[in-house]
C-alpha cells in the first residue's frame, strides 16, 4: 500500500492539460510551467494587437499620431569595423583557431608561417627601426664655439 503512493502524483498536482507530460499546478490552471508561460506570451500578444488596433481606428487623427510616437523604436546595433577573421593560413592549408599569429602586414598565419622568412612577407621592417631610432634619438648638436 505504501508503494501504491509513490507513484502517484503528489496532491494538488495534476497532470499538465496540454498533455505535455509535466505536472501543472492549479495555481496555473493545472498547466506546466512552459505552458504557462506559452499561454500568458499569447495573452500578452493578444492584448497588444488589440490595444493597437483600438489606437490605429480612424476617428481621431491626432490621437493615432501620439499613440505611435509613444512606442519606442526598435532599433539595431550597426556594424562599423568588424574585423574579419581569418580562419585558414594563406599559404597553407592549415586551419588557424585561436593560436593564429597576426602579421604586421595585416594577415594571420600559423605557428609555423608566423615568421616574415616563412611567408615572404611584403612589410618593411627596416624602414619601421630606422623610423623608431630616429624618435628616441633626436640629434644633439652643440653651438658654434666663437674665437676671439
Amino acid at each position: 500500500m505504501a508503494e501504491e503512493h509513490r507513484c502517484q502524483a503528489p496532491e494538488g498536482h495534476r497532470l499538465c492539460v496540454n498533455n505535455c507530460g509535466f505536472l501543472g499546478s492549479p495555481a496555473t490552471m493545472n498547466l506546466c510551467s512552459k505552458c504557462y508561460r506559452d499561454f500568458r506570451l499569447k495573452e500578452q500578444q493578444q492584448a497588444s494587437s488589440a490595444k493597437s488596433s483600438i489606437s490605429t481606428s480612424p476617428s481621431s487623427s491626432s490621437t493615432a499620431v501620439e499613440s505611435v510616437s509613444q512606442v519606442p523604436l526598435l532599433t539595431l546595433p550597426e556594424v562599423k569595423g568588424v574585423p574579419l577573421v581569418v580562419s585558414a593560413v594563406a599559404i597553407s592549408p592549415k586551419r588557424v583557431g585561436l593560436t593564429g599569429f597576426k602579421c604586421k602586414c595585416g594577415i594571420t598565419f600559423c605557428g609555423s608561417h608566423r615568421y616574415p622568412e616563412n611567408h615572404g612577407c611584403t612589410f618593411d621592417f627596416k624602414k619601421i627601426g630606422r623610423e623608431k631610432i630616429a624618435r628616441a634619438n633626436p640629434v644633439v648638436k652643440a653651438e658654434k664655439i666663437v674665437r676671439i
